[in-house]
């Protein structure tokens, strides 16, 4: 049997009667949606060369981080350990690969045991650190001054002193002095 078709009318009651699909939610915003895998991938690989550069001149020491970089911290395979990728400036390659067991135990200290197994040494320009800010200069603070008889007893207790020291210990017994008082 055939089945005839509706006509226009009949169309658009059956549609009006039924229900259409909801619209689709719009996609979610891809941080929010590559949050949890980030957070998975940080938890499974630990932090790389990018985690090094900050501390660099903590974790080798002042004389090896005027000549080195860390460039790039490859995971080994199955668990083991990485090699860990270091840019030099040339004629200190020779020290730095003397130095590499000395290192790698530095790096390990930092990332956590067994992170780096080998050095890469790559010989090219290596770009200065940035200096560490300075603390800044403290402003002297104005003491109140001494007593008259307390600084009349000072002096006099250094008269017999040699005039190259009279100034320094002058400074140094107003300091006790003050110091005594506040307390």
């Amino acid at each position: 049997m055939r089945r005839t078709l509706p006509t226009d009318a009949e169309a658009r009651e059956i549609l009006s009667r039924r229900r259409t699909r909801p619209a689709p939610r719009p996609a979610p915003k891809a941080g929010r949606a590559l949050q949890g895998l980030i957070k998975e991938l940080d938890a499974k690989l630990g932090r790389g060369a990018g985690a090094l550069e900050p501390r660099w001149r903590e974790i080798v020491g002042e004389r090896l981080a005027r000549v080195t970089r860390p460039q790039k911290l490859t995971k080994g395979r199955a668990g083991a350990g990485g090699t860990l990728e270091l840019r030099v400036a040339g004629p200190a390659a020779l020290l730095v690969q003397h130095q590499s067991e000395d290192i790698i135990q530095r790096v390990n200290l930092f990332l956590g045991p067994g992170a780096v197994e080998k050095l890469r040494i790559a010989q090219g320009p290596v770009k200065p650190l940035p200096d560490t800010p300075a603390a800044p200069a403290r402003k002297a603070a104005t003491a109140a001054p001494l007593p008259a008889h307390q600084e009349a007893e000072l002096k006099a207790s250094l008269a017999d002193a040699p005039d190259s020291l009279k100034g320094a210990l002058e400074k140094l017994g107003r300091a006790v002095l003050r110091e005594t008082r506040d307390t």
